[in-house]
């Protein structure tokens, strides 16, 4: 049996029956939880809370939505402006999912969340419209097969699952280190598209701190229950960075690993990143000022802050680190007059004259001014 396969057949198992060695303990939400019905709570599995990082107004992407625990609790945190769309491959979970739909629209005062049939390495493949497709058009031959491809990557491109740049957010609660090896790079990149430019990510999940061995690997018990697919910590983190997400963070860590084989330990975590924002450097004048602790910091794009320098940045940057997540590590300087920018980013480590920004708005931990 495929790794796959197995997979299906072992999350199918715990939409019928909670199995209790498919889960972490998990500090949720309480208030979150109690408009939640009983069996979406017994039988959601996760080993994180990526719930916690939901905005107001977001459209969130929840990949391997299970129960649809998460997709629920996000619903009451976006609002009646937000949209919340869970995608699983399991048909049993999604069944579940689904089957509360009408009860949650009522408590949630609108029908703001969906559930969407999909592969989550293949965002864009409508995994139920290739049912309905197979029905009809059922394989018998090679030339069947082939049929179906072409079908498929019409589909893509034509109608996709998850448009590109289309979510605000993407959370994932334990379900990466269930995709195949094979098929990783591609999820990663997978969830760079989906993302607008300025958006999020928060993914829940397992890693490990040494590499897994072929031998644990094709263990499908182990596979399955969310250890043998699990990568080492820095290669998780490389791997957001890899697709193009910029300030990837290790944002909560389990002090005790979860599980330990063969004296690997497999823990909890859940990484924090943000897709950059595209376009053109402009140059107004803006300047940062690094606050501190350590003598100079490097972003993902090669600058260097230097601690209390005033150091010149193009308007993009200026607007990510005075509003991003290191907000509360920089002081923005907007220019004293806004004019026309040119096009031109200075060189990392290139300081700003306090004459450009004199007299200008001062920001300790918001972005603002011009462009």
């Amino acid at each position: 049996m495929s790794v796959e396969a197995h997979v299906l057949e072992r999350y199918a198992a715990g939409a019928g029956e909670r199995q209790e060695d498919l889960c972490c303990p998990v500090d949720y939400d309480r208030d979150l939880l109690r408009l939640l019905p009983p069996e979406i709570v017994e039988k959601d599995y996760g080993c994180g809370d990526p719930s916690r990082y939901v905005r107001e107004g977001d459209v969130v992407l929840d990949l391997g939505s299970g129960s649809g625990k998460i997709c629920y609790m996000a619903a009451q945190l976006v609002g009646q402006k937000g949209q919340v769309i869970g995608v699983d491959m399991n048909d049993a979970m999604l069944a579940l999912a689904r089957k509360y739909q009408p009860e949650m629209a009522g408590k949630l005062g609108g029908d703001r969340v969906r559930f969407v049939k999909g592969m989550i390495q293949d965002l864009a493949l409508d995994v139920e419209a290739t049912d309905h497709w197979l029905a009809e058009h059922p394989i018998r031959r090679h030339e069947d097969l082939l049929a179906l491809k072409a079908w498929q990557a019409r589909q893509r491109k034509e109608r996709p699952l998850i448009a590109d740049e289309s979510v605000d957010l993407v959370i994932s609660n334990c379900v990466l280190n269930l995709v195949d090896d094979g098929d990783k790079r591609r999820l990663f990149g997978e969830i760079f598209r989906v993302v607008r430019p300025g958006g999020r990510i928060a993914i829940s999940d397992i890693v490990c701190d040494e590499p897994v061995p072929s031998s644990l690997k094709q263990d499908p018990e182990l596979w399955s229950g969310c250890i043998s697919g699990a990568l080492q910590e820095d290669e998780f983190l490389q791997g957001f960075a890899d697709a193009g997400f910029v300030a990837v963070k290790l944002d909560k860590w389990g002090d005790e690993p979860w599980r330990e084989v063969e004296g690997i330990e497999f823990r909890a975590v859940t990484v924090t990143a943000v897709k950059p924002e595209g376009g053109e450097c402009m140059d107004f004048g803006h300047a940062v000022i690094y606050k501190g602790p350590y003598e100079k910091v490097y972003d993902d794009e090669g600058h260097v802050f230097y601690r209390g320098r005033r150091m010149a940045v193009c308007a993009r940057t200026f607007r990510f680190l005075t509003r991003g997540p290191m907000k509360d590590d920089f002081v923005g300087l907007a220019p004293a007059a806004g004019g026309p920018g040119k096009p031109w980013c200075a060189p990392a480590g290139t300081l700003r004259s306090p004459a450009e920004t004199k007299g200008g708005v001062s920001h300790g931990g918001e972005g603002g001014g011009c462009c």
